[in-house]
């Protein structure tokens, strides 16, 4: 397996990046202290969404429940009749998905396609192919993200995809807890009046925090003829770039709006393994850091590059390449890893 292996580190101020059930910020325990935590499912899919908005033409993905319009105007666009499209749309939806029984244009599974994944199956059912074969054989060459993400369909499952790329739950490398920010809203139209002050009041958990994240590529994978093998050297490397620039740029978008919280990582160590398997080096904070005088940024940054150091030594470890985003800067540290892109 050839790997790229992004560590990251990254601090981030008031925020509930990441909310549970009851709205609060998600923890976790590790190393026997609660640590704050950012889900690898929010982190994925504030990524997709940044991906797609650097990168129009590669990261094309839409996952929706809203199935029956989109293929409904493939098959009018080839000139179908109205009968026979929407028989036709109703056999492909069946293929994915059962409809749902209180709102008829949608299934009731969310399903991850592209439009020209859409297109090529509309096409082929158009001519008579049976809807599996049709789904079996569309290529996804727009869907970077659905090559890196993966997708599942239950049935057929050989529609089913294998993500290409691997994100763990990032964890804070200290101990944290949950605080209370108490807010109130003024009535401004009260301002001189005997009952003037707050019209309402509320509380709202947060967080903040320094995390390490752990992302990984499986270059093997991404550039098989399954997934973007058929795609030209050129657009591997976009793909490959936009979604490392994406991995690190993109900020979980809960609260932004109260609890702006768009920050920058201060460290990324990039790791290149010519074989092998995925290493986070997370254990470097399962004692967790502590500021010392020099602030969390520095002592995580130091725990890290000593955990690589021991893991190294401990397991007799070889990299084909290893980068730290401190001190080559963003270009070269992109132009770098996409040369793997073959």
């Amino acid at each position: 397996m050839k790997l790229i292996e992004l560590h990251i580190l990254q601090s981030y101020p008031v925020s509930c990046l990441n909310r549970d059930d009851v709205g609060s910020p998600k923890t976790a325990i590790f190393g026997g202290v609660q640590r704050a935590r950012v889900s690898s499912q929010c982190q994925k899919r504030a990524t997709r969404l940044a991906a797609q908005e650097l990168a129009t033409g590669h990261f094309n993905g839409i996952r929706s429940r809203l199935l029956k319009e989109p293929f409904l105007n493939a098959f009018k666009a080839l000139g179908v009749d109205e009968t026979k499209s929407t028989e036709l749309t109703k056999a492909i939806c069946e293929t994915f998905s059962n409809q749902d029984a209180k709102n008829p244009d949608q299934v009731t599974t969310a399903v991850y396609l592209s439009p020209s994944e859409i297109e090529q199956i509309a096409k082929a059912m158009a001519t008579g192919e049976d809807p599996k074969k049709a789904a079996t054989k569309a290529l996804r060459l727009d869907a970077a993200d659905i090559a890196l993400f993966g997708r599942m369909v239950a049935n057929p499952s050989s529609l089913s995809v294998e993500g290409a790329a691997m994100f763990s739950h990032a964890l804070s490398t200290h101990k944290s807890s949950n605080e209370i920010d108490y807010y109130t809203a003024v009535d401004d139209r009260k301002c001189e009046a005997d009952d003037a002050g707050a019209a309402m009041a509320g509380t709202l958990e947060f967080t903040s925090a320094t995390y390490y994240r752990y992302v990984a590529v499986n270059l093997d994978l991404l550039f098989a003829d399954s997934h973007l093998g058929k795609l030209a050297t050129n657009d591997r490397k976009t793909v490959l770039e936009t979604f490392i620039r994406a991995t690190l740029m993109a900020v979980p978008g809960a609260r932004q709006n109260s609890m702006n919280a768009a920050t920058l990582p201060f460290e990324v160590l990039a790791i290149v393994k010519e074989s092998g398997q995925p290493v986070q080096l997370i254990n470097a904070f399962e004692s967790p850091v502590k500021p010392n005088g020099k602030g969390l940024a520095a002592a995580s940054s130091e725990a890290m590059k000593a955990e690589l150091s021991k893991m190294k030594t401990m397991w007799d470890i070889q990299h084909s390449k290893e980068l730290l985003l401190s001190e080559v800067g963003l270009k070269t540290f992109l132009q770098q890893l996409t040369d793997y892109a073959n």
